[in-house]
């Protein structure tokens, strides 16, 4: 049975809240609702959605210090 709950909050947030739900197709209450819902499930395993090869490479670049900057400079040095 749905219980009225009230929530003090920004304006701005408020505002920022309104559209988003619109944008949705949904309303606010809707929104809090399945956030709260949410809350208590199990996270889901972000692997599952990765393809094999992509799973195999997981994890392959932690620990280096690699900058975006690096990933350009091979780019321009590999295709130009």
């Amino acid at each position: 049975m749905p219980t009225k709950l009230t929530l003090r909050l920004d304006e701005e947030l408020i505002r920022r809240a309104k559209s988003f739900a619109k944008k949705r197709g949904k309303s606010v209450s809707q929104i809090v609702a399945d956030y709260f819902a949410a809350l208590d499930q199990k996270p889901q395993e972000p692997s599952a959605d990765l393809t094999p090869i992509v799973r195999s490479l997981k994890g392959t670049l932690r620990g280096m210090d690699a900058q975006v900057e690096d990933y350009r400079r091979h780019l321009e040095e590999r295709y130009f």
